[in-house]
């Protein structure tokens, strides 16, 4: 079947628009109807009889999925066979896959209802800290450690060789073990937070040498208020005073503000005061509104002028020509 894929190019705005939205919808429902089939396919082990030792060899081998959709849809089919209210979830678009994996290892007869519930159009990163609620973790000790230099064959690292579902019946012979882990998995080992608990987070960071010099002498110096040396104690100190200097410079607050000088009405500068109560007004958050809602970005932030220069000086109230809007 050949998909005539050109023909978007020919739709409007508005028609593209809603040609995504039931694309996404039809996308989901196929999605779910394929993830309850693969249940039941596990559930009797057909796998066998094509040739393939595991569902997850059968998906790579004969769907021709890819080792990390294969393992998210796997994870999701048998945890829609424990718990059958997934698969409605994942159907409306209300859980992600992404979001069942990581709640089926901790979901539980006492807790699903509620947990499931809590993850209805959730991030990752939200989901994240509902199953830290769920598993609580211990607070990770302190500790720096210096990086080997140079690359490490993957075949040394244990950590690195597995992508299908653990302690499962489908787990693969050894001549398989050598598939790399997702790519989402690699990009969080450089800068990843991740919750332990409801109210504790784990940091991973790589710092270099100047770095962990100055962290040494600011253990060295703190030890009279800090005589561990805690890193998390001496990194919210460092945060702290950061933030207050980023408040500061970014929209002028300030514990004692100056009084604002009078500018021409004309001038493009937008004074300290106007900056102060535009990022008070706009709660730090880009003011855009768009036909889904407000833009919820709060990082690249700039004050930009809501009508064009020229007619700028024609207004009455600064406050009300200025608004924080991102790229």
């Amino acid at each position: 079947m050949i998909i005539e894929l050109t023909t978007t190019a020919m739709l409007s705005d508005t028609e593209l628009l809603n040609e995504v939205t039931r694309l996404t919808a039809h996308e989901r429902l196929a999605t779910a109807r394929l993830v309850g089939a693969l249940g039941e396919l596990d559930a009797r082990r057909l796998y066998l009889a094509e040739g393939c030792s595991s569902l997850f060899v059968y998906c790579t081998r004969i769907l021709h999925l890819s080792e990390h959709a294969a393992y998210l849809r796997i994870e999701a089919a048998r945890a829609a066979r424990k718990w059958p209210a997934i698969l409605e979830l994942l159907a409306e678009g209300a859980l992600h896959l992404t979001a069942i994996g990581l709640l089926a290892p901790h979901l539980t007869a006492d807790n699903v209802e509620a947990a499931l519930t809590a993850a209805r159009h959730q991030s990752k990163r939200e989901v994240e800290e509902i199953v830290a609620a769920l598993r609580p973790r211990p607070a990770v000790p302190p500790s720096v450690r210096r990086l080997p230099v140079g690359k490490i064959s993957s075949a040394l690292i244990p950590s690195q060789v597995h992508t299908q579902p653990s302690d499962r019946p489908c787990a693969e012979p050894a001549a398989r073990q050598d598939i790399a882990p997702p790519a989402c998995a690699k990009a969080r080992d450089a800068n990843d937070v991740r919750p332990l608990a409801p109210e504790r987070f784990r940091v991973q960071f790589t710092i270099s040498r100047q770095t962990q010099q100055q962290l040494r002498e600011a253990q060295d110096l703190l030890r009279h208020a800090v005589p561990d040396g805690d890193i998390a104690v001496i990194f919210e100190r460092a945060l702290s005073l950061l933030l207050i200097d980023l408040h500061k410079t970014r929209h002028a607050d300030v514990q004692r503000p100056r009084s604002t000088p009078s500018r021409s009405r004309r001038s493009r500068h937008v004074p300290a005061s106007v900056k102060r109560a535009v990022w008070q007004r706009d709660r730090g958050q880009c003011a855009f509104v768009g036909a889904a809602g407000r833009c919820t970005e709060r990082g690249f932030l700039e004050y930009h002028h809501r009508v064009p220069y020229r007619r700028w000086w024609r207004k009455q109230h600064r406050q009300s020509r200025v608004a924080l809007s991102c790229p």
